[in-house]
């Protein structure tokens, strides 16, 4: 749901601390009007705090929900929460339950429909990189792919919050760099666990991906995600370095552990047409980041909102709607996790542009935002609880499942 900004508010979100607190049963109570919080709001295990307050907005007074992490503290650790398949939704309560976690927030943007593409499955499939405890789970779609609200200036679906084997959070941009040697040469591999291939490109989808039907992976171009499915698609599985099989056609089912399946479209077909089965075939595949070189243990996609406390230029102003986002502050010690409520009451939410101040007024020096609306969502334990609560009201007055999502650990 969008609305437009009200100009009286200039752009500007204001917080506005409320003194009491509630604590809230989440889509069991949609449409209520969630209460306020008190400014320390309260701890939900060691290093992780959870608190809510209202931001006046220029649509009208969103309410937020906020849990502080402290990374510098050993016994507490993020990481991403996912279905245990890329090609797979479950909503952020499920997954923060079955990893463990004693608190998260939904993730990326991702391939929730496919209505354009008659008989072609939606995978659930999210949209940039996705890093989990130091594993490469995929790479990103061509920008023209992407789900979501259109990108800030410069900003590309490759950019990505992480946290590195340091601890430390930080904005980053992690590309696809990878291979594919066969007899006849080498060529470049552009696309892993993708629900989206580059025109003309080879990618590789591999056990992580899951059971869900490769054929979205020809579908739609570079510029227009619309566009109808390409008619020239070929599809090579390789297994323990040969090729086990060829197909004319992209297919669907789980892809067994140390086997590869190759998709390519267009120019990407015709070379995988030269390939007969018993060849010899080696892929390869990483994610190279643009500016930090300690490794990511864990990494998820979005788009940034904050650079070093000033905010990107360009964001949009007009739009508002319930709104995810992630901020780092502290030199990447403490991560801001922040979801507006979807109760009637609230659910104008903000913009885009009134995000980033938020998170700035927050102490945050650079801001990451998620995928919003209905898919918005934060969970937390109640201290001493063996399951997490869901403390906003989800916008379409039920869990959404999702692609992926935060998830926050606690040792202590």
């Amino acid at each position: 749901m969008t609305r437009p900004r009200r100009r009286a508010a200039a752009g500007r979100a204001v917080l506005t601390v409320v003194t009491a607190f509630g604590v809230l049963a989440g889509a069991a109570l949609a449409g209520a009007a969630p209460a306020g919080a008190v400014p320390d709001g309260r701890r939900i295990a060691p290093g992780v705090t959870y608190r809510q307050f209202d931001v006046a907005a220029g649509a009208g007074t969103a309410h937020a929900h906020l849990l502080t992490v402290d990374l510098g503290d050993p016994h507490v650790r993020v990481d991403l929460l996912h279905p245990g398949a890329v090609a797979a939704r479950a909503t952020v309560s499920r997954m923060a339950d079955a990893a463990g976690a004693v608190a998260g927030v939904n993730g990326d943007f991702f391939d929730i429909s496919e209505s354009q593409h008659p008989g072609v499955d939606a995978t659930g499939a999210s949209v940039g990189p996705a890093v989990a405890d130091g594993r490469v789970l995929k790479a990103a779609v061509p920008d023209g792919q992407r789900f979501g609200p259109a990108l800030p200036p410069g900003t590309r679906t490759r950019d990505v919050l992480g946290v590195g084997t340091d601890r430390r959070a930080r904005l980053d941009r992690l590309t696809l760099t990878g291979s594919v040697t066969t007899p006849e040469g080498s060529f470049p591999l552009q696309g892993l666990n993708q629900y989206a291939l580059a025109e003309d490109s080879v990618g590789a989808f591999t056990s992580r991906w899951g059971s869900t039907s490769r054929t979205r992976a020809v579908c739609g171009t570079d510029t227009e995600r619309s566009a109808p499915c390409s008619s020239d698609a070929y599809e090579v599985t390789v297994r323990g370095g040969r090729v086990a099989s060829t197909a004319d056609a992209p297919g669907r089912g789980p892809i067994p552990a140390g086997t590869t399946v190759l998709v390519g479209r267009e120019e990407g077909a015709q070379r995988l047409r030269k390939l007969s089965v018993g060849d010899r075939v080696t892929v390869t595949h990483t994610l190279v980041a643009a500016s930090s070189g300690v490794p990511y243990t864990f990494a998820i996609g979005g788009f940034p909102l904050l650079r070093e406390g000033r905010a990107l230029p360009g964001l949009d102003d007009a739009a508002s709607t319930v709104r995810t986002a992630v901020g780092v502050a502290d030199g990447g010690r403490r991560l801001l996790i922040l979801a507006l409520d979807g109760a009637a009451a609230y659910r104008t939410g903000m913009t885009v542009a009134e995000e980033a101040d938020t998170m700035r007024s927050l102490g945050a020096s650079d801001a990451f935002n998620l995928d919003g609306g209905g898919s918005t969502e934060l969970v937390a334990r109640d201290e001493g609880a063996s399951g997490v609560t869901v403390r906003n009201h989800p916008s379409g007055g039920a869990e959404r499942p999702v692609a992926n999502g935060i998830g926050v650990f606690s040792a202590g």
